[in-house]
């Protein structure tokens, strides 16, 4: 019976031992994995900062277009005034040279007849 007792006390004392080391196994495991969390906690607290940071250009950058539109409507604008005057000028240009035509005709006329009287 004493030696029945001392063989289960040997194998408490194993099964004691492999409990701790199971136990001291889980432990390490879960420092390592509290570590991983951690570390990919960091990570994502990086890559929200770049989001952030992203999305703030991105914004500051659709302003800009819409600054950038709105002055080429104007420049549009302008262009197409510009056009129109243009286009005026070109007209009264004509104007001008057929009635600077029709006044070296009559000229033409007058100065030989004036000649001849």
């Amino acid at each position: 019976l004493h030696q029945q007792a001392e063989q289960t006390c040997r194998q408490l004392v194993r099964t004691q031992k492999e409990h701790e080391h199971l136990l001291q196994a889980a432990v390490e495991q879960a420092e390592g994995l509290e570590h991983s969390l951690r570390s990919a906690e960091a990570v994502l607290a990086e890559r929200a900062a770049q989001l952030r940071d992203a999305q703030a250009q991105l914004s500051r950058n659709k302003l800009l277009i819409e600054d950038l539109r709105g002055e080429n409507r104007r420049f549009a604008m302008a262009l197409q005034a510009a056009e129109l005057k243009q286009k005026s000028t070109e007209e009264k240009n004509q104007l001008l040279e057929e009635q600077a035509s029709a006044l070296k005709q009559l000229i033409g006329k007058i100065t030989p007849a004036s000649l001849s009287g």
